[in-house]
C-alpha cells in the first residue's frame, strides 16, 4: 500500500485527459447498476479467473483499496462518529463504476486481548457489509494492519512468534465467523505484504521501514533459527487459512504480495488467488509486466490488488493496464475520500494525479474488464 500524496516527476501535465474520455466517463457513470440477490463470488473452472454464483457470469475485480481518507485517517478512524462519509464514499464508488473495495481492517482495533476479539469492531464490519450489498459491492477484507505504529497494542508487540501468530489466527476466526454468510465479501486477504527475513531480524521490530506516517509491511518471523523460510512461511499461511475455513469454507482467501516478494509455492496452496501489488516506473513497464507474468505462472488467477500512476505517466499506466490484461483478472486502485468534482478544484499536484487517476478508472473500466482479443 502507497501514500496518498506521491510525489511526480517530469511530464506532469500527461496526466490531463483528453475531452473525449471525460465525455465517455460522464456516460458511464449515467449507466444505473442493477440491483437484487448479491451473487456470491468463486474461482472459475479453468482457474484463471473468477465467476459468479450461481448465473455463471465472469467477474472481473475492478475497484478501490478504501484504506484512509484525505486527511491520512484509517477507516476505523472515523466510521463510527462520520458513518455517513462512509455511506457517501461507498455511492461514490458505485458511481465510478467500482464492483471491489478493499477495507484494511487493524489489530488494535479488532482485538482486544490475545484471547479477545471486540464485538463493537465486529459489528460495525458487519454494517459496512450490509452497506457493500446494498451498493452491489463485493468488500476485499484485509487483515492484521498495524499501519499506524501508534496504534499498534504493546501487548501484541511483546509476544513470540508462535502466541502472535495465534493472535492472528483468533482475528481472522472472528472476522470470518462475523462475514461468513454474507455474499459481499470477495476474499479474506490474511495481511498486508507479509515480510521473511533472510535469518533473524536485529531490530527487533515486527514493523518494516516507514513510509511517511504509515507501516505496511510487516514480519511474520522475527528469527528463522536456522529453519527454512519456505516451510515458515506456509506453516504460517496454513495457520490463518485454515482459522478462516473452520467457520467459512466458501469466500477466498489471498495474501496481498509486493512484486518483489517473497512467495514460494508452499504458500500458493493455501490460497485461492494471487494478490500482487505493481507501480509501473517509467521506462519500465515491461519489467513490471515481466514480474506478472511471474505471478501468473503460479496457475492460479492474479489480481494487481493495489495500482496507481505513482512513478509514471498517465500514458505509461494505460500502456500498463492494457499489457497487464494478458495475466490479470483485477484491478484495484486506490479511492481517498474525494471525488472527481472536489479535486478538480485543487490545484495540488498530489489531487491532480489523484483526478487523473479516477478518470482514468471510470472511462476505461469497462473496456479493462473485457478479455484481451486472442
Amino acid at each position: 500500500m502507497k501514500s496518498a500524496a506521491p510525489t511526480p516527476g517530469r511530464g506532469t501535465l500527461s496526466y490531463f485527459f483528453p475531452i473525449q474520455f471525460a465525455i465517455l466517463a460522464a456516460a458511464l457513470s449515467a449507466v444505473p447498476q442493477a440491483r437484487g440477490a448479491t451473487p456470491w463470488i468463486v474461482v472459475a473452472k479453468d482457474k484463471k479467473s473468477f465467476v459468479r454464483e450461481p448465473d455463471g457470469k465472469e467477474f472481473t475485480p475492478w475497484g478501490f483499496n478504501y484504506d484512509h481518507d484525505a486527511k491520512g485517517r484509517l477507516l476505523e478512524d472515523y466510521w463510527e462518529a462520520e458513518w455517513a462519509k462512509v455511506e457517501r464514499d461507498f455511492r461514490t464508488m458505485t458511481k465510478l463504476g467500482a464492483n471491489v473495495v478493499r477495507i484494511h481492517l487493524q489489530v488494535g482495533k479488532f482485538m482486544e486481548s490475545a484471547n479477545q476479539a471486540n464485538d463493537k469492531a465486529l459489528a460495525r464490519l458487519a454494517k459496512l457489509l450490509s452497506l457493500a450489498e446494498a451498493e452491489g459491492l463485493y468488500l476485499d477484507l484485509t487483515g492484521l494492519g498495524c499501519y499506524h505504529k501508534k496504534d499498534v497494542p504493546a501487548w501484541y508487540d511483546r509476544l513470540a512468534e508462535k502466541e502472535r501468530w495465534d493472535v492472528q489466527a483468533r482475528f481472522w476466526a472472528a472476522v470470518s465467523k462475523r462475514c461468513a454468510n454474507s455474499p459481499a465479501v470477495f476474499c479474506y486477504d490474511l495481511m498486508n505484504e507479509p515480510a521473511m527475513p533472510g535469518g533473524r531480524v536485529q531490530t527487533g521490530d515486527w514493523l518494516g521501514p516507514p513510509l511517511g506516517d504509515s507501516t505496511f509491511v510487516q514480519f511474520i518471523s522475527l528469527d528463522l533459527a536456522g529453519r527454512n523460510r519456505a516451510a515458515v512461511a506456509s506453516q504460517w499461511a496454513g495457520q490463518l487459512a485454515a482459522a478462516i475455513r473452520e467457520h467459512d469454507k466458501r469466500h477466498l482467501v489471498t495474501i496481498g504480495f509486493l512484486a518483489r516478494g517473497y512467495l514460494p509455492d508452499e504458500v500458493v496452496s493455501s490460497l485461492d488467488f494471487i494478490s500482487v501489488h505493481l507501480y509501473p516506473e517509467t521506462g519500465n513497464v515491461d519489467v513490471t509486466l515481466k514480474a506478472l507474468a511471474g505471478f501468473y505462472s503460479l496457475g492460479k488467477p492474479v489480481v494487481i490488488e493495489e495500482t496507481f500512476p505513482l512513478k509514471c505517466s498517465m500514458a505509461e499506466f494505460t500502456q500498463f493496464i492494457l499489457g497487464s490484461k494478458k495475466h490479470a483478472r483485477g484491478w484495484i486502485g486506490f479511492y481517498w475520500g474525494q471525488p472527481p468534482e472536489e479535486l478538480r478544484l485543487s490545484n495540488k499536484i498530489g489531487d491532480i494525479m489523484t483526478l487523473g487517476w479516477l478518470e482514468f478508472f471510470q472511462a476505461k473500466g469497462k473496456a479493462t474488464q473485457e478479455k484481451p482479443a486472442k
